[in-house]
């Protein structure tokens, strides 16, 4: 195997691979990245066993081979070469070193086999469709703070994925929920999708094609099971094994009946609430929302630090309903207002104990449902 590429490119290509390479080297080939030329093709591969990637990255190829290198150094060795600078790299086969030369420098790094390198690929995806990059993004974004990341409810671990009806339309719709919040989000139903199991994709899948998603353009290529999703996009495929587990009944806690209505600016309650959420250094921090006819006090209190008060008047608030005592976390209020877009934001009460519901006043396709804590 021989094969020249520039330093910008394999940086690039290489950045996304060891992401997913095993930290905990507890077998010796994940902590390794597989360098392949086939049919004119280079190509880097890395798994932990759970996440596959594979990234696809143009090169002037002399001859065609594979072999497995240290993804961490590897990477390191390239980042540090000069920025412009070509990289050749030569493998004569077998165990013998993987030589790298750039400019005046050269290295050779310890090789393993790469038949050795455990593969993800043996299971047939029947179900396919794609999504824009910016429809994918905006599902993650909505929904991914909610994720639990209490392991011992594994099946909250992850973003639930799946086909629905909202209004008589057929939905592609996201969902996370750490029991003390959800976040639902929906998008038109991709042609392909309505036959699609519902799936959980983990934590670190979210965040890794998150990651990728940042220089991802036009679509995405969504193929799934009901063990596996791959990603492809961008001479990027990404693999993974799903939470095998059943997501809750996540419609069960999202009220019907909440008639109490505030709106009021979206930027305006969230700096609001985090000057108020300053005095206390608990990491609830709870903050207190008292409601009167246009009217809406936010409050904390801290025993070391003191008190805080914000008030909110008709200028920026909308609320017609009986007067209202509640209290929530936070950060948790600030996750959700993070997420809306438009100008305003509502809240549906029923009482000071019950669920609230959370939305977009000017966007119907995010629902957020918070659960309120004493305060």
């Amino acid at each position: 195997m021989k094969f020249r590429t520039d330093r910008a490119t394999l940086l690039k290509a290489l950045a996304h691979v060891q992401n997913v390479v095993e930290k905990r080297h507890t077998i010796p080939i994940l902590a390794n990245v597989v360098i392949a030329v086939r049919e004119g093709t280079l190509s880097f591969t890395a798994t932990d066993m759970e996440i596959a990637m594979v990234e696809e990255v143009p090169a002037t190829i002399e001859s065609s081979g594979a072999t497995t290198a240290p993804a961490a150094t590897l990477y390191e060795i390239v980042r540090k070469l000069p920025e412009g600078a070509e990289i050749e790299f030569d493998h004569p086969g077998g165990d013998a070193p993987l030589k790298l030369r750039s400019g005046r420098y050269s290295t050779s790094l310890v090789v393993l086999a790469v038949e050795d390198f455990p593969s993800m690929t043996t299971s047939a995806l029947p179900v396919r469709f794609h999504l824009s990059a910016v429809q994918l993004r905006g599902l993650i974004d909505r929904t991914r703070f909610a994720i639990s990341t209490e392991e011992t409810r594994y099946y909250l671990n992850g973003i639930y994925l799946h086909a629905a009806e909202s209004d008589g339309a057929k939905v592609l719709r996201a969902v996370a929920t750490d029991g003390h919040r959800l976040a639902r989000v929906e998008e038109p139903l991709p042609e392909g999708a309505g036959s699609m199991p519902g799936v959980i994709i983990p934590r670190k899948t979210v965040a890794e094609v998150r990651k990728l998603l940042d220089e991802a353009t036009g679509d995405v290529e969504i193929a799934l099971s009901d063990t596996r999703v791959q990603f492809q996009f961008n001479h990027v495929r990404l693999t993974s094994k799903l939470i095998d587990g059943t997501f809750p009944e996540y419609e069960r806690v999202i009220p019907r009946d909440n008639s109490k209505v505030l709106r009021v600016g979206n930027k305006v309650f969230a700096e609001a609430v985090g000057r108020v959420a300053a005095i206390s250094s608990e990491r609830s921090r709870p903050v207190k929302l008292t409601l009167g006819r246009d009217l809406l006090v936010l409050s904390a209190a801290s025993p070391e630090q003191g008190t805080a008060i914000e008030e909110l008047d008709r200028e920026r608030v909308t609320y017609e309903s009986t007067p209202l005592e509640i209290g929530f976390q936070a950060r948790y209020l600030n996750d959700i207002t993070d997420q809306i877009q438009g100008v305003d934001v509502e809240f549906l009460f029923a009482d000071g104990a019950a669920p609230t519901i959370v939305r977009d006043a000017g966007d119907t396709s995010a629902l957020y449902v918070l659960m309120p804590m004493r305060v």
